[in-house]
């Protein structure tokens, strides 16, 4: 493989990561729920303030790499350690984007405009994620996690995707009553609302959309 190629495969997947990111930070900003992959850091981060999102981001998904060690056992190898690299570039993206969207100091006062930012958080997380597939350069623990599952349970992906952001959801709501007293999140950031089910059930709708146009454009590029 030339190393042309290469660097276009991971500079396809990194913006892919940029883009995701900015998914995750404009879901924080709309107040109306995040996507469950991000509650469990979010809602950490909201009771340890003094430590990012990003790091809680980045220590999560090292749990998403021993569970795969753990159900692999010797099929286990070196490269899906190395998954450590992309998560660790995600987790400083997601808190550059909370403090991009931060510093714009807009916060979204009407309904209307909560779930308008929600919405393009889904745009950004479906276009993010192709691009990661694309680009067939990083892959994130949690994806790895997944297809590993379906691997060995012979389910489903789309099963499998949804009982793991059911567990994740709940946790979090778990977390959350124990930290706050509340399901939702603390007395400023909702974690867990309406906006973590249109985030979960329409990402993937919003892919079949946005998926053709992104292979057409970007897949010749990595050939």
């Amino acid at each position: 493989m030339k190393a042309g190629n290469i660097l276009i495969r991971y500079g396809i997947s990194t913006l892919g990561l940029v883009i995701v990111a900015l998914g995750v930070g404009l879901s924080i900003k709309s107040n109306l729920g995040i996507a469950p992959l991000s509650c469990i850091p979010t809602v950490m981060s909201l009771r340890w303030p003094e430590i990012s999102v990003g790091t809680f981001t980045w220590g999560f998904n090292l749990l998403f790499i021993v569970l795969q060690a753990c159900i692999l056992r010797k099929d286990f190898k070196w490269a899906h350690v190395l998954q450590v690299i992309p998560i660790l570039i995600f987790g400083y993206l997601v808190d550059g984007a909370i403090w991009l969207f931060d510093a714009l100091n807009a916060p979204a006062t009407h309904y209307w405009m909560q779930l308008l930012l929600c919405l393009a958080a889904v745009v950004l997380t479906a276009v993010g994620i192709r691009l990661e597939v694309v680009g067939k350069g990083w892959i994130l623990p949690a994806d790895s996690l997944l297809n590993v599952i379906t691997q060995r349970t012979k389910a489903k992906f789309s099963t499998i995707k949804v009982v793991m952001d059911v567990v994740l959801v709940a946790i979090t709501a778990i977390l959350a009553l124990v930290f706050f007293a509340r399901l939702t999140g603390n007395d400023t950031t909702n974690v867990i609302r309406e906006g973590t089910v249109i985030q979960a059930v329409f990402t993937g709708l919003c892919m079949k959309l946005t998926d053709p146009l992104l292979n057409r454009i970007f897949e010749p590029l990595v050939k």
